[in-house]
């Protein structure tokens, strides 16, 4: 698709920039974030008077991604490789998988911003600010960051080395062709945590500063704490099937067999045979040729 200037802004011009992406092998929830970012300027356009109308655009379908977390033990292997090169690099992987935050929320967090044991993060990506309490490990993280200079516990962390560490850990663990092994894991690992602790999605929502309860229904699989309940149902069902089977087992095995039956059954055979040898002979004495007593 050549880019040549743009003199009508229509939904002719969105289908062709929606073709455009899919040729380059976007998926749908890339164009939908680049559309999005477009039609924030053509809305301020619009409003300006600098366009007539905006153009109409329906959001396309989005598949749910897999969501990728840390187990306790890819937790321990990272973070130890991770701070044998840079000390305060693992200190900001320890706060990033207990706040939920964003690199870039941690990195603007300035001293003044943490008071009482809560974070307060200004600079997000909704725009709103929003504040969450501290765990012990998370607070004993940002004290032991004090020894760095800086206007906040990692202001001095520069991203692009930040990035390159945990790449190298990555590497030296064995996760090189996990596409999933980057540092947003560690919000994901938040998030999935708290879900499976049994946090309701509502409360998740508001500790990530998710902007739509979609966003958050993501983890929503993991919540299967309420879910423990049919199975423990079932297994109920499946007791008392079971004690059903072992009564009718034990009742088929304690029922006398059949063989004096069949016993009985031979004066019964006798008598048959002789009905039938009757039967015979009287059919014989009705036959011609057949000898007749004569009564006298």
């Amino acid at each position: 698709m050549q880019l040549h200037k743009i003199a009508t802004y229509d939904d002719i011009l969105i289908d062709r920039l929606i073709d455009h992406f899919r040729s380059l092998g976007n998926r749908n929830s890339t164009i939908n974030r680049k559309l999005s970012a477009l039609y924030r300027l053509l809305r301020k356009a619009e409003r300006s008077g600098q366009i007539p109308r905006l153009p109409s655009y329906v959001r396309l379908r989005e598949r749910n991604s897999r969501v990728r977390f840390l187990t306790a033990e890819e937790e321990v292997c990272m973070f130890t490789s991770v701070g044998k090169h840079n000390p305060q690099h693992e200190l900001l992987c320890q706060f990033l998988v207990d706040t939920g935050a964003r690199i870039g929320e941690a990195l603007a967090l300035k001293w003044g911003d943490i008071q009482n044991g809560v974070a307060t993060f200004w600079i997000t990506k909704s725009g709103k600010s929003r504040s969450v309490p501290l765990t012990e490990r998370a607070a004993q993280a940002v004290d032991a960051a004090r020894i760095f200079r800086g206007d906040g516990p990692f202001s001095a962390v520069s991203y692009p080395n930040f990035k390159y560490n945990w790449n190298r850990a990555r590497k030296q663990n064995g996760f090189s062709g996990d596409p999933y092994m980057v540092p947003h894991i560690l919000r994901h690992t938040c998030a999935s945590r708290l879900v499976q602790a049994g946090i309701d999605l509502r409360r998740v929502q508001t500790f990530l500063g998710h902007q739509t309860i979609q966003m958050t229904l993501r983890y929503a699989h993991l919540a299967t704490a309420d879910l423990d309940q049919c199975a423990n149902a079932l297994n109920a069902i499946n007791r008392t099937t079971r004690q059903a089977r072992s009564n009718v087992s034990h009742a088929v095995e304690e029922k006398p067999h059949s063989k004096p039956r069949a016993a009985k059954s031979a004066p019964k055979s006798r008598s048959l045979k002789l009905a039938r040898s009757r039967a015979t002979a009287s059919a014989s004495a009705g036959k011609p040729g057949g000898t007749v007593k004569a009564k006298h």
